[in-house]
């Protein structure tokens, strides 16, 4: 169940409140006149299961309410209401399938933003993984992996492509690019600190490492788990299944290929820097297009439900 607030000029009400009294899928609403201050108007709450929240949010961007006020979308966590699950019933297709558009955009902007957030947790990440791979460490790998921020701004690109928001796509690559070059930078200069500390030696950096070997070797495997990540991390994002995504930052080698490249660097060794690049970018590319392909099915899936969705409420399940 999710709870509509919207804040919107007094001249929108009525029809925004006509829309969702017509809607059955609207269990609970509300109307407080004269409450808003900005914008000055009204206030209007309702209650809706996920599965017809988009047709209504689309209605009421139609009336131009995102322009003039505000619709905010929250989730309820715990709900008690006999209306609550008739709506539940009626609404065709599952709550953990559906898609929240507005939701899914607004949170691909907010994790492929730029910011020094990003931009440290990057560094950070990349720094442990290539102190993992000079000692070897597949447990500070998966660390490395887990702390890396990046899957935000790759699932962006592909939000981007289904959504047309051409905006988002130019965010979410300047995110990605400037944050991998900045977090290789800053390894590097960590990696040339340890170097002449003698901490770190050339040995350390081409000599064997069989725990940790599979980041500088990319191959078709890279590709596939990449893929299947990468369509696993969305699914994860657009349901309310979330605990699928910490899966997906221990499967797919970018932070640790990033370390890698950025040692090399420091040591000069072209020969792990170039492997490591196409493994980075294999994974990149992988999870990239998983994101797209399956954010354009869900897209088609959901747009044939949408235009089900008033027969399928015009013969409501019984409830028993």
């Amino acid at each position: 169940m999710l709870h509509l607030r919207i804040l919107l000029p007094t001249k929108l009400t009525e029809g925004v409140v006509q829309i969702l009294e017509e809607d059955p899928c609207v269990s609970g609403l509300a109307m407080v006149r004269a409450a808003a201050i900005r914008p000055a108007g009204d206030l209007v709450l309702a209650d809706a299961p996920r599965e017809a929240m988009n047709d209504i949010v689309a209605r009421l961007r139609d009336m131009g309410v995102h322009r003039e006020g505000t619709i905010e979308i929250q989730r309820v966590d715990t709900w008690l209401s006999s209306d609550g699950f008739n709506a539940e019933m009626k609404a065709p297709g599952s709550s953990a399938d559906a898609v929240v558009w507005a939701e899914v955009a607004q949170r691909s902007y907010e994790e492929s933003e730029l910011n020094w957030t990003y931009l440290s947790f990057m560094a950070l990440a990349t720094t442990i993984a290539a102190i993992a791979i000079v000692l070897d460490s597949q447990v500070l790998v998966i660390g490395a992996m887990v702390l890396g921020p990046e899957f935000g701004a790759i699932a962006a690109l592909g939000v981007a492509l289904v959504r047309r928001r051409y905006s988002l796509l130019g965010h979410a690559l300047r995110t990605l690019s400037l944050g991998f070059l900045a977090a290789i930078a800053a390894t590097t200069i960590a990696a040339l600190l340890g170097r002449v500390l003698g901490w770190i030696t050339l040995a350390d950096v081409v000599g064997p490492h069989p725990a940790t070997d599979f980041i500088y070797h990319p191959d078709k495997w890279s590709f596939i788990v990449a893929v299947i990540a990468g369509a696993a991390g969305v699914l994860s994002m657009t349901s309310t299944k979330a605990g699928g995504l910490a899966g997906v930052f221990i499967s797919v080698t970018t932070v640790p290929a990033a370390g890698n490249i950025a040692l090399g660097i420091a040591f000069g060794a072209g020969h792990v820097v170039w492997p490591s690049t196409l493994q980075l970018l294999l994974n990149v590319l992988g999870m990239a297009l998983a994101g797209w392909l399956t954010l354009a099915l869900q897209q088609f899936v959901w747009s044939r439900v949408s235009v089900r969705r008033a027969r399928a409420m015009s013969r409501p399940k019984r409830i028993l």
